[in-house]
């Protein structure tokens, strides 16, 4: 019999079954980067914004606060895992004690059996999970290719991506065990606010006006406004403004249009008024954004 203080000396563990291959060569997934954020980067929330092309898989591994994604309202904390397929609108609510640090990985490529091209999951199994058990290793994970690739190592972005399977691999493990399939609601109210966020969605570029929209559905602008607030917990151009600023923020990010052309691009007048609406909405200037946003070269 083994006493409490012996040690072994040699432990190894068997691989009792075969790997399950998810990803083939018909589907081998690209990744485009991993970002994280502080929790006193909270304060300059990433707007409203979706990717049509990715999909995005966000760890929450510090704080708590309020998503709206797609049409919906989360409470999200530490130890939350959330996927974005492509085209999902998400925004973060920030705010006085509506802090969170997480790690956001984002992938392309996928062609997953049964699915929209780059969709990860279902557009019915729901968005936001529990990582649980497989919290501290996904964590682990996007620390390191996060070190990699900030540290711009050689071979960072092969490594990276052996990392990124198995971090892919654990996120539908989790998603799997937590089905939050979607009984779409048909009741008349729940129909109007999805019209009018779909038209939002499909023209926040131009210029609108809450009675251009009211007339555009055929409904009665007061009516339209209390629906919509009611499903979505904003007021429509309250909506309107927070896509046209989270769409901002991904062209300064990932393009080198000027700050005027941005502003006119997304239905501003004036790139003054630009400016007064993403620092309101941000808490800073486009220009500083633009500059602190991407990770400098020299933070591991």
């Amino acid at each position: 019999m083994r006493g409490k203080g012996d040690r072994e000396l040699q432990v190894q563990c068997f691989v009792k079954h075969d790997a399950d291959q998810i990803f083939t060569a018909e589907n081998v997934p690209r990744l485009l980067y991993v970002s994280r954020q502080r929790l006193d980067a909270s304060r300059h929330p990433r707007i409203m914004h979706a990717h049509e092309d990715y999909t995005e898989v966000v760890l929450i591994t510090e704080g708590s606060s309020n998503y709206l994604v797609d049409d919906r309202q989360y409470a999200v904390k530490k130890g939350d895992l959330l996927v974005y397929n492509p085209g999902i609108v998400h925004d973060e609510v920030a705010g006085e004690g509506a802090e969170v640090e997480t790690w956001c990985v984002a992938v392309g490529g996928l062609r997953m059996p049964g699915l929209r091209e780059n969709a990860l999951l279902p557009d019915d199994r729901g968005c936001v999970f529990r990582a649980d058990v497989l919290f501290e290793e996904m964590d682990a994970l996007c620390g390191l290719m996060f070190r990699l690739l900030s540290g711009q190592l050689a071979g960072a972005a092969t490594y990276s991506h052996g990392l990124m399977l198995s971090f892919l691999t654990m996120a539908l493990a989790v998603a799997e065990h937590q089905d939050q399939s979607l009984i779409e609601s048909e009741e008349e109210e729940s129909v109007i606010g999805n019209r009018v966020k779909k038209y939002i969605d499909a023209h926040f570029r131009e210029p609108l006006t809450l009675q251009m929209i009211a007339d555009a559905l055929n409904v009665s602008t007061y009516y339209m406004a209390h629906v919509f607030k009611d499903m979505s917990g904003y007021a429509p151009m309250t909506y309107l403004q927070k896509r046209r600023i989270g769409e901002a923020q991904t062209l300064l990010i990932h393009t080198k249009k000027s700050i005027s052309d941005i502003a006119f691009s997304l239905g501003y007048d004036a790139q003054s008024h630009f400016n007064q609406q993403f620092s309101k909405h941000v808490g800073m200037p486009p220009g500083e954004f633009r500059k602190q946003y991407v990770v400098g070269k020299k933070e591991k």
